[in-house]
């Protein structure tokens, strides 16, 4: 295929090839000559066109396929654009001889329509360059029209649109023959020829004025006449053609000349043409007066559907603008026309009137027109219905039946639209309810009293919509409606009115989050009882009472078991009196009774069964054995009244026995057969032959069975026909079908179900027609009975699959599928193979011969293939000679569709067959004419099959050819006007970028996935947006430059709205106003995926457009307020008015979803931004400067904040919920981030008021309760964020919150009257948590200002001010807050009680909540808790327990901290014991801070040390948590608590040793010293800490030194929150002996002192660590902890102390042996051996000569530093006790004193060095005080002289180095201070030493007059300076 890559046709390549490769071959060079001239240099081209010329017209004449002649007439048309046009004559002409031709021969024809095509395109190309043989053209176009094939008159009508568009006005002389000719053409037997003749006609009244002036009415009625018989694509092509005609005869887009008598068109006339096609069609004037005489309908549905479309496009193309200003007008005309008699001459013909001017309505208001407007339309909907409904009262009086039966229709049509604007709406449509002049609840519900069932049931469902839109009118309407219905009873209409509008209220529960109170469920039981035994009483209205009872106790079940299980037993005693109690009774009821009393027990039990269905649909839960055995019986009596009545009698009780055998088959098939099987009369034999009676009435084909099945409609369903179903969970209305018709699917779903359970003489007499569709079902349940089931079975399936009806033959294929799929036998479906196979080979009617090969696609499809590959190369090879039948395109479909499931199944034996399959699909592609649809969607189909069996193998180089294949194939299909074979396209190059991306060009490919963007067929625009959802996973920039490239390059007359869209905002904008035009849930959830991947590809790069785009899109609805004003100020010039609204922007009046959207994309770009760049959160980076090419996050914030208050104070409940979550982000996200202009202050700072006004709406009091609860969630982040330190600020968003705590302390003996009681449990809980996050913050930042010294002041006082203001505002209501967080603690404690522990709940509830909602208040508790636990302990911890005088007077205060201090523990203990998934880390460190908290407190500190077993069990979770949780937070949390518990155990032991009751040994391990595990403390402390030693230290575990995270694996480091956990565990080791006894402690000892020595080992040999000094630090002082134990002093355990400790201090001096990186650690711990253990431990040896050593070892270093250390710790040692120091000092003393005295020869350089000298002074020091009485004199004198050895004289001073300086000035100060206290021994020294008594003179002389130089001030010259200078930094 690379050879035709070239401007010029490779013939001779060509010419190589077979028949087929060359068309092929061909068709790529089209496709490369298509993209290369546009581009290719003018030159190049002039200078080959005469070759080209000629080889395209060879192609011409060479008999090409219709896609190729398509590109070859495109190609040739481009030609000659680009390069010369003067031989295009020529080429006409050559192309009008081959269509005089009078060759008729079929191999002649593809050459005269490849002619008719190179015209069309050459004229719409080259235009009035070929002006001069246009007529000649058309005129033999128009000759030729007359004796063409479908084929040709499909291409003229083509050729001559594209031939009016190239030419434009230039055509006029020539209209009015094209018009004749087309209007011919317009009823074609053809559905392709009118579609194309529609198109025709469509360009042809742009410049034909007459077709919408003068022709309008002949046009309209061609139109009508055209819809007669049409198919889809005709619909669509005739309605937007006679729309358009229509639009433009009322309003013209050109001026049209005067003429007498005309005038322009009005709306009434325009609607009285459409009119007249709707209620009499194409039918002239006589036959028209004959049908109506007759009593027939002479409108098809045809015709009805399409004139709808018509009004559709009509009112589409006359815009927005022009539907708001004449709405009123139009809804009026619409009104009248479903109103007519001739439109509902039936009740068939009534539905679809309906449903036509419904889809009308919803077209046009729901699509067209913004928020604004739609309100003002359902005013004027309003208007409509109470008009409609004044005239029905003036019409009861008169009593005239037909004017009553006719205002239905416009009543349904009206309120069943205002429901839908309701909906769209939502809660924007407030202010309609609550305008005064419109009353339109008062309007719906006076409706409910009509006399017509249909109007009552569509006043229901719109005040259901109410509903839905506005949830809290739904308990207020439910009252309203249960007051009129008790109040009139009496009459019939009012209780089937009011309990229809009950039903439908409670079934739009189900849509509203919040619910409705409990008591509502109560009172709708209370009304449906009263109903029910009310019913007897009067006959009048038997039946109606009957009906509203059960119907409101069906619609009861929909609220779910929570409130259904309350009445369950009132419901089991309702269908206990409704059904008799045996066979007898039923017998007896049988001999009695009219039809009339049959007929009101007939629709109690048929009610009585659909509220059994409801109760197993919505109230699985409560279906237990004993429900199902009470409710068993009764069915058996409905199953053996079936028979009875119909022949008792007969067709008097049809309709109710039609009804009651739809409610028996309903249950029946929701309940497990095995539930039923052989209960009494229940049979199923019974079951079997009412199915057949039912069928066998009916008298249905299998058409319609099958359509039911699969969710098509018999007729038109409407909600009158099962009023049952109107509260059903559906956003639509519902549209059930008619009894008889719903009665036949029942019976189909049933019998599947039971059809396994049948048996053979049951079977046999089944009835052929119906089995089929039902036996699919039966296959579902994966069992098909015994084997005489089967036999019979498999010989109805084959005989069908010869049937004539091709559903039969389809549904038998399906059946004989799966039938070998449940046998699973091989030998079976290698036999069913083989017998399809020989039918094929010798079958030659297209009926055997497509069944028998879906057959073999569907055994394919369910047994996943066949293992034999010659089955699979003999099934491949019968479908190809079938796909390749010409003669039969039905055979060629059905066959290719077998293929293409062969394809998907084979897998990987498919490929031998590849090659051929693709030559085989890409022949057909060229050569199937565009006509047979059917077959290019089998081919489609099978090319996707074969791409996705190529896979990931696409990719290599070995398949370039198939894979271009693949492309072509493709191309072929994009070409196709059937928006499912493009669709199919799509779908193949989506494919073909996911396996090979590199191959597929995205610059062609998304220009035409644009283009179909906004397509009219649902399924193109489904798989363009699939398509661009995966190309946005990849190349997301690049599919947003090729589709703006697309749109500049468009011709202007081809933009459409979405064009202009792309243009302004890109790609991702028309995709944001496509999801706003968009109803279908998929598409839509596609559209969103698709933008979101966009946004996560692209949002950071391009932070500005995508944060403009959310932007435009939330305000776009601001556009219409505007508009209002304008209209306000001058309401005369409506032009004005109207003319803003179409041009306000991008986006003009966006629905509240698509910005509830965009404010999610916002939150979605925020969360990005924070794992990318830091800087987007940080206006002092680096990184960030104005003049930087980069964008970040928060140089946009003022957009962010003001984006998030236009969402939280709109109208949209939704709307302001996703604004408030926006705002929560926001300031978790930026509360940190600094105003760099104003240090120390945070840039959210200027915001305040924004963020106050965001809130304020929130806590109104018509707020709803989640919208209160988000905004409660907000104020806390906001005030708890350290953004606001003024108290004033504060105190702003603190009176928000203070509002909803009065609130809520009115419990819930005060509730909501309109939403659930489970609100008042999320909005209280809300606020609650709120309040508990200020005391939590409020106790960080007193523990801040508390803590580290370091702080600077500037930051200190900023959070002491937060703080202080923060406990200002709650310090106050710290006593009811306190109260009810106990509350609320004691209600989550009670919910999360096992369900073991049911019986023990309080009846009435909880607190907050009641006992009805106790599931729903679950969540709400879970969400709230932890806070909430964690305030109540830091209120617990500031009382410290002390309780109120009021509290205490009810129980002693003992008792009631008793409970909180359970309350709080236990809470904590259960959920750390099995944390949930949510909030997992927030939620522990809320329990574990809590507990730290309590153990603060003396009081709860002494209960939990006196309880051994409550230590250990939380000790115990603690463990677990460690083990289970890998974050620090967390971990150090741990081992906090952990450490408060060892010291409540501390001070419970100290108190018991001092207690007189005791022995002083007291302790754990008493007096064997055993610890027993799981009841020890000390062993469950020294366990956790271990485990933690261990992770962090895995060098301490023998096991684990020589794995490779011991001593063997890379040097292992530990972070800043390792370093504390492991000082924390050494601290809790530490402390362990001391609560043991003595016997216990000698049983700790050995295993405290292996882990301390294992971390002081790991120190000495340099363990890396980013914070070594804590954990040096924390070492030290654990080992001295354990040094200094008391136990090590007790009689019973000194001894084995002793040995332990010298045990201990030998293994610390044996790291001398190892490489030793931190002596002074090491020097460290041996002094506090030294200092801290008792003697008998350090003076044996060879201990004690070891240590001296060491120090000895340790003077003599060069190291300074170490050298200093040392002489510090010396100087300790020496002032230890004296069996300690003499043998330091008797050592070391002398070594000592001869440092010293060679400093005078080598004095100090450095800082370190001198420091070193001194500390050696120190220490010599420390020796003479150390020394006796006696001796002290001698050290004096040795130490005095040193001193004066280090003084200089005046000439070397001032030159000598800083340190030597230092160091005079040292040694100075210490002989003035050591001199007085030794005086005698001074004065003596200095008398005999007169050269030491010079040098001291000296220096004392040279410091004083040093100290009186810097006490004399320097002489200033000049002015007096002032006293008071005044401050420059005033920060």
């Amino acid at each position: 295929m690379e050879q035709a890559h070239s401007l010029l046709l490779n013939e001779d390549a060509c010419s190589r090839l077979g028949e087929h490769q060359r068309a092929e071959f061909v068709f790529e060079w089209l496709r490369f000559l298509k993209k290369l001239l546009p581009v290719a240099d003018r030159a190049d081209v002039k200078q080959n066109q005469k070759r080209l010329v000629e080889q395209l017209t060879t192609i011409l004449t060479g008999s090409p396929g219709p896609s190729t002649r398509w590109l070859l007439a495109h190609c040739l048309a481009l030609l000659y654009r680009v390069g010369d046009s003067f031989t295009s004559s020529l080429t006409v002409g050559r192309c009008n001889d081959i269509i005089r031709s009078k060759d008729d021969s079929p191999s002649f024809l593809p050459s005269r329509l490849a002619a008719v095509a190179c015209l069309g395109a050459m004229y719409e190309q080259l235009g009035r360059l070929l002006i001069s043989s246009f007529k000649e053209t058309m005129a033999n176009l128009l000759k030729a029209l007359k004796g063409a094939e479908s084929q040709g008159r499909y291409e003229i009508m083509l050729c001559i649109e594209k031939i009016l568009k190239g030419l434009g006005v230039s055509a006029v002389p020539c209209h009015r023959d094209i018009f004749k000719a087309t209007r011919t053409c317009l009823t074609d037997r053809s559905m392709a020829v009118r579609c194309a003749a529609a198109k025709c006609l469509l360009e042809l009244q742009r410049e034909a004025v007459f077709l919408w002036s003068t022709e309008l009415e002949n046009v309209a009625s061609l139109c009508y006449r055209a819809f007669e018989g049409s198919n889809y694509d005709v619909r669509i092509a005739v309605s937007r053609l006679l729309g358009t005609l229509l639009a433009s005869s009322l309003e013209p887009k050109q001026a049209i000349a005067p003429r007498p008598g005309s005038r322009r068109s009005c709306l009434e006339e325009v609607m009285e043409l459409v009119s007249s096609g709707f209620l009499r069609g194409c039918a002239g004037f006589l036959r028209a007066s004959g049908d109506l005489l007759k009593g027939m309908n002479s409108v098809s549905r045809d015709v009805r559907v399409g004139i709808t479309q018509a009004c559709v496009v009509f009112i589409s193309t006359l815009g927005g603008a022009w539907l708001e200003a004449h709405f009123p007008s139009l809804l009026s005309l619409l009104m009248d026309l479903v109103s007519h008699t001739r439109a509902t001459q039936n009740p068939v013909d009534a539905v679809c009137s309906r449903r036509c001017v419904s889809f009308i309505l919803r077209a046009s208001v729901g699509s067209l027109l913004g928020e604004k407007a739609q309100i003002a339309a359902a005013k004027e909907i309003c208007q409509a219905i109470s008009k409609q409904n004044r005239a029905v009262e003036v019409v009861i009086d008169k009593r005239s039946n037909t004017d009553v039966a006719a205002s239905q229709h416009v009543l349904v049509c009206a309120l069943l639209e205002l429901g839908s604007v309701l909906q769209d709406l939502g809660s924007s449509a407030a202010p309609l309810l609550h305008d005064a002049s419109t009353g339109m609840l008062d309007t719906v519900i006076s409706v409910l009293l009509h006399p017509s069932v249909s109007a009552r049931l569509a006043a229901a469902w719109c005040l259901r919509c109410v509903a839905i839109a506005i949830p809290a009118q739904l308990a207020v309407l439910l009252d309203r409606c249960s007051e009129r219905l008790n109040a009139l009873k009496s009459c019939p209409k009012a209780v089937a009115g009011y309990s229809a509008a009950i039903a439908a209220l409670l079934g739009a529960v189900q849509h509203c989050p919040l619910g409705i109170p409990h008591i509502k469920g109560k009172v709708v039981m209370g009304l449906a009882e009263d109903l029910l035994r009310s019913a007897a009483q009067n006959s009048r209205i038997s039946i109606q009472r009957t009906q509203g009872g059960w119907l409101l106790l069906s619609a009861l079940m929909t609220l779910g078991p929570t409130v259904v299980e309350h009445h369950l037993p009132r419901m089991l005693l309702l269908w206990k009196c409704a059904f008799p109690q045996s066979v007898k009774e039923l017998d007896s009821e049988l001999r009695r009774g009219d039809s009339f009393t049959w007929q009101v027990t007939l629709e109690g039990r048929s009610g009585a069964l659909c509220a059994m269905k409801n109760l197993v649909v919505h109230c699985k839960v409560l279906l237990s054995d004993d429900v199902i055995c009470r409710v068993l019986p009764l069915l058996s009596c409905a199953v053996a009244l079936l028979s009875s009545l119909v022949k008792s009698y007969g067709n008097q009780l049809k309709n109710a026995v039609t009804v009651f055998r739809l409610r028996v088959y309903e249950i029946l098939a929701l309940l497990p057969p095995k539930s039923y099987e052989g209960k009494s009369c229940v049979k199923t034999s019974f079951f079997v032959i009412y199915f057949l009676v039912m069928l066998s009435v009916m008298q249905l084909n299998v058409g319609n069975v099958h359509n039911s099945l699969h969710g098509g409609s018999i007729g038109g369903g409407t909600l009158e026909y099962d009023p049952f179903t109107i509260f059903v969970k559906a956003q639509v209305v519902p549209a059930p079908l008619p009894p008889p018709a719903a009665l036949t699917v029942a019976a189909v779903q049933l019998f599947g179900v039971i059809f396994p359970h049948l048996t053979i003489h049951i079977l046999n007499r089944l009835i052929r027609l119906n089995f089929f569709s039902s036996f699919g079902l039966a296959l579902d349940h994966e069992t098909l009975g015994p084997e005489e089931v089967q036999k019979p079975g498999l010989s109805l399936l084959l005989g069908a699959l010869e049937s004539s009806n091709p559903l039969l033959r389809c549904v038998a294929a399906e059946g004989l599928a799966r039938l070998a799929q449940v046998l699973n036998e091989p030998n079976f479906t290698v036999s069913l193979s083989l017998m399809s196979f020989d039918k094929l080979k010798i079958a030659r009617d297209a009926v055997t011969r497509t069944g028998h090969s879906l057959a073999l696609g569907c055994l394919y499809r369910y047994m996943g293939g066949i293992s034999s590959p010659q089955h699979l190369s003999a099934c491949v090879g019968v479908l190809f000679t079938l796909s390749q039948d010409n003669t039969s395109p039905e055979v060629q479909m059905w066959s290719l569709h077998s293929l293409s499931m062969v394809v998907d199944l084979a897998g990987p034996l498919y490929r031998s067959h590849i090659d051929a399959s693709l030559t085989l699909v890409l022949r057909l592609l060229l050569l199937t004419p565009h006509t047979h649809v059917e077959v290019q969607q089998s081919l489609g189909r099978c090319l996707n099959a074969l791409i996705t069996s190529l896979g990931p193998d696409l990719q290599g180089c070995r398949v370039c050819a198939v894979r271009t294949s693949c492309l072509v194939g493709c191309a072929v299909m994009q070409d196709s006007p059937d928006c499912l074979v493009q669709a199919q396209a799509i779908t193949c190059l989506q494919q073909l970028h996911m396996f090979s991306p590199r191959h597929v060009n995205l610059a062609s490919l998304v220009p035409s996935l644009c283009v179909n963007l906004c397509s009219l067929y649902l399924s193109l625009r489904r798989a363009v947006v699939a398509c661009l959802r995966q190309l946005a996973q990849r190349e997301t920039v690049e599919v947003s430059e090729h589709a703006v490239a697309l749109v500049k390059e468009l011709p202007r007359r081809d933009n459409t709205q979405l064009d202009v869209t792309i243009k302004e905002v890109g790609l991702e904008g028309a995709l944001f106003s496509l999801l706003d035009r968009e109803s279908d849930p998929r598409l839509r959830q596609d559209i969103k995926d698709t933008l979101v991947q966009m946004m996560s590809s692209a949002a950071e790069s391009e932070l500005a457009h995508w944060l403009k785009l959310c932007k435009d899109v939330l305000s776009a609805s601001s556009a219409t307020t505007l508009v209002e004003t304008n209209q306000e100020e001058d309401a005369d010039d409506s032009s004005a008015f109207h003319a803003k609204h179409e041009h306000s922007g991008p986006f003009n009046n966006l629905r509240w979803s698509t910005r509830v959207f965009a404010v999610e994309c916002v939150c979605r770009i925020i969360v990005q931004c924070e794992s990318g760049d830091p800087a987007h959160f940080d206006m002092l980076s680096d990184t960030y400067c104005i003049s930087s090419p980069l964008d970040f996050l928060v140089l946009h914030l003022a957009d962010l904040v003001r984006m998030a208050f236009m969402a939280a104070t709109d109208h949209s409940e939704q709307l302001r919920l996703a604004g408030l979550q926006m705002l929560l982000v926001i300031i978790h996200k930026f509360a940190s981030v600094t105003e760099p202009e104003f240090p120390g202050h945070v840039i959210l700072e200027q915001y305040q008021a924004i963020v106050g006004a965001a809130l304020r709406p929130a806590f109104s009091v018509d707020a709803p309760p989640d919208v209160t609860a988000k905004a409660c969630q907000v104020c806390s982040a906001w005030i708890t964020s350290g953004v606001v330190s003024d108290l004033r600020d504060l105190r702003r968003v603190h009176q928000l919150l203070a509002s909803s705590l009065v609130k809520v302390q009115g419990g819930r003996d005060v509730p909501n009257p309109f939403y659930n009681e489970s609100t008042f449990t999320m909005e209280t809980l809300a606020v609650l948590k709120a309040w508990a996050e200020f005391v939590i913050v409020d106790a960080k930042c007193t523990s801040v200002v508390s803590g580290p010294d370091k702080m600077e002041d500037e930051c200190r006082y900023k959070v002491e001010t937060a703080g202080s203001g923060l406990l200002k505002l709650v310090q106050g209501d710290l006593a009811t807050l306190s109260r009810l967080w106990l509350a609320a603690l004691q209600d989550h404690a009670l919910l999360t009680l096992p369900p073991t522990y049911a019986s023990q709940l309080p009846t009435t509830g909880g607190s907050f909540y009641s006992a009805e909602i106790m599931e729903q208040a679950r969540q709400h508790y879970c969400f709230a808790w932890a806070p909430i636990l964690h305030a109540t302990a830091l209120w617990l911890n500031s009382t410290e327990f002390i309780m109120s005088t009021t509290l205490a007077s009810i129980k002693s205060p003992e008792d009631v901290n008793t409970e909180r201090l359970h309350l709080i523990l236990g809470i904590s203990v259960e959920f750390l014991c099995s944390p949930h998934s949510q909030n997992q880390m927030e939620n522990i460190t809320s329990c574990l801070h809590a507990l730290q908290a309590l153990l603060n407190v003396p009081w709860p500190r002494s209960k939990v040390g006196n309880d051994q077993a409550l230590t250990v069990e939380l000790l115990s979770v603690l463990h677990r948590l460690i083990v289970t949780r890998e974050y620090p937070g967390v971990q150090l949390a741990v081992l906090e608590l952990v450490r408060q518990v060892v010291c409540a155990a501390q001070e419970h032991v100290r108190e018991k040793r001092h207690s007189k009751e005791t022995v002083p040994e007291f302790g754990e391990g008493r007096d064997t010293g055993g610890l027993v595990p799981g009841k020890s403390l000390v062993f469950g402390a020294m366990e956790l800490c271990l485990c933690i030693l261990v992770r962090k230290l895995p060098q301490l575990s023998p096991r684990l030194a020589g794995s490779p995270t011991g001593q063997g694996a890379l040097p292992w480091s530990l972070n800043d929150s390792d370093c504390k956990l492991v000082t924390l565990a050494l601290c809790i080791l530490s402390e362990l002996p001391s609560i043991c006894s003595p016997e216990g402690s000698v049983s700790v000892l050995p295993t405290v002192l292996y882990l301390l020595l294992g971390v002081l080992k790991e120190l000495v040999r340099g363990f890396v660590a980013a914070n070594r000094g804590i954990l040096v630090s924390g070492a030290l002082q654990a080992l001295r902890n354990v040094l200094s134990s008391p136990m090590s002093r007790a009689e019973k355990s000194r001894a084995a102390w002793v040995e332990f400790l010298r045990s201990a201090l030998s293994t610390l001096l044996e790291y001398k042996m190892e490489p030793v990186e931190d002596e002074e650690t090491l020097l460290t711990a041996l002094t506090i051996f030294l200092l801290s253990a008792s003697a008998e431990v350090i003076t044996v040896e060879p201990l004690q000569s070891l240590c001296v050593g060491k120090f000895q070892a340790s003077l003599e270093s060069k190291d300074p530093m170490l050298l200093s250390r040392s002489y510090q710790l010396l100087a300790s040692v020496f002032q230890g006790p004296t069996a300690v120091a003499g043998p330091f000092i008797q050592a070391l003393g002398g070594q000592l004193v001869g440092y010293l005295q060679q400093v005078e020869k080598s004095r100090p350089q450095t800082a370190t060095e001198l420091q070193a000298v001194q500390d050696g002074v120190r220490a010599m020091e420390a020796l003479v005080l150390a020394a006796e009485e006696t001796h002290r004199p001698q050290l004096v004198t040795v130490l005095l002289p040193i001193l004066v050895s280090f003084l200089l004289d005046e000439n070397t001073l001032a030159s000598a180095p800083a340190a030597s300086r230092s160091l005079h000035e040292s040694a100075l100060r210490d002989l003035m201070r050591i001199g007085p206290q030794h005086s005698a021994v001074f004065k003596t020294l200095m008398a005999s030493a007169p050269h030491m008594k010079a040098r001291l003179e000296a220096a004392i002389k040279g410091n004083q007059e040093s100290v009186s130089a810097k006490a004399t001030p320097p002489q200033v010259s000049g002015k007096h300076i002032p006293s008071i200078q005044l401050k420059t930094n005033f920060l």
